[in-house]
């Protein structure tokens, strides 16, 4: 009796090999789900920004205004007969008192083109 027992929980453990630790795994099956669903958020993000892209391309190829847009905030250009006013900020508040007494237009400089 002893000797069957000892027989068939040794074919338990030979049967549970492969479930646990064989090429099918719950181990492995668990890790590929986590790795599936990492890749599926990196996807996801991926297409958000490709939308978004996809939205801008458009923009900037059927109107003027994101182009427009784009030049006055990247290249800084401005408009005919349009006043320019650029204001310099300073990062400590002693140089901003400073310029203030001494020359308090010197802080705002107005161009035309």
């Amino acid at each position: 009796m002893r000797a069957a027992a000892l027989i068939l929980v040794v074919l338990l453990l030979l049967l549970q090999y492969p479930l646990w630790l064989g090429k099918g795994s719950w181990l492995k099956v668990w890790d590929l789900n986590r790795q599936v669903e990492a890749q599926q958020q990196i996807n996801q993000q991926t297409k958000t920004r490709n939308a978004l892209l996809d939205a801008e391309v458009r923009d900037l190829k059927q109107g003027t205004a994101a182009i427009e847009e784009r030049a006055r905030s990247e290249l800084g250009m401005i408009k005919r007969n349009e006043v320019f006013y650029q204001i310099l900020e300073t990062s400590s508040d002693q140089t901003t008192r400073k310029l203030a007494l001494q020359a308090p237009v010197s802080a705002v400089s107005g161009t035309t083109r």
